[in-house]
């Protein structure tokens, strides 16, 4: 057998250990906004939250070592009131995910971010409230954004394809005989072919779920819009799209626009 035929019995043969190993899931309801994509998870929901939580804890031990953990009351309580709201709406997409460990904390620090991890861990950093000057409608906008990647399990659905692809890769380098470089090359190629889209897809996913979250907690939705545009400002020039872990900016608006409309009647009803 040639080395070519080789290398596609053993890509073969690690394809079906591998598929076997993955689960297809529904991690959420698809919502008014029609999320209804299936994913493939090779690795457990349980063993990712708990590192999550333990990545989490460390986080935070840290932050009030450095004296930069919930610096400012008013601004804590502001933040968590806005997730206190959100947290209901999480039902409509995953009944399980009201009984999360929720925990909200606000990291004394410039940059404009925010970000939940698996199992409701949220922090949100002051810059992004001070630097973008947030309404609560643009707040929520955030947070629904954030809180949308825990419940559809995205870091989740990016580790277990990683997994499977450097996997793959590794197989491929050993019967080649490919050194690290090459390898490094495949990995790279990897990511822009498959790596990045899938990230753009899941970050649409996100402001979907994230602008009916917002909606059904009676927040106006179309702060999405206003947020992105701020965020815009303060971002400099886009990166080209085929390096972006984030859809166009343009294309992201418009796609914003038409979902916080088609959810403009949850809204109506929450006020």
């Amino acid at each position: 057998m040639t080395l070519t035929g080789l290398m596609k019995h053993a890509l073969a043969a690690f394809a079906v250990v591998a598929l076997a190993a993955c689960e297809t899931v529904q991690t959420t309801e698809s919502g008014m906004v029609g999320v209804e994509r299936e994913q493939r998870m090779a690795i457990s929901a349980e063993a990712l939250e708990q590192a999550a939580d333990q990545q989490y804890a460390e986080i935070i031990a840290e932050a009030r070592q450095k004296g930069i953990l919930n610096r400012d009351p008013a601004q804590v309580a502001r933040v968590r009131r806005v997730v206190e709201r959100l947290i209901p709406q999480t039902t409509y997409f995953r009944p399980d995910a009201r009984n999360w460990n929720w925990e909200t904390n606000v990291l004394d620090m410039p940059e404009a971010n925010a970000w939940a991890m698996p199992g409701g861990k949220i922090a949100v950093y002051s810059g992004l409230i001070e630097q973008l000057n947030l309404t609560d409608a643009e707040l929520a906008a955030v947070l629904g954004h954030e809180i949308s990647h825990a419940l559809r399990e995205h870091a989740r659905e990016r580790a277990s394809e990683q997994m499977f692809a450097r996997g793959a890769i590794s197989i491929g380098a050993a019967l080649f005989g490919l050194g690290d470089v090459a390898q490094q090359g495949a990995e790279m190629a990897y990511m822009g072919l498959l790596g990045l889209p899938n990230s753009r897809q899941q970050e649409t996913e996100a402001d979907r779920i994230g602008v009916e979250l917002a909606a059904r907690a009676g927040y106006d939705p179309r702060a999405a819009v206003s947020l992105w545009e701020k965020m815009g400002q303060i971002g400099g020039a886009s990166p080209p799209e085929f390096l972006s872990t984030h859809p166009p900016r343009e294309d992201r608006l418009s796609d914003l626009r038409v979902y916080a409309q088609r959810v403009m009647p949850l809204y109506q009803q929450a006020r």
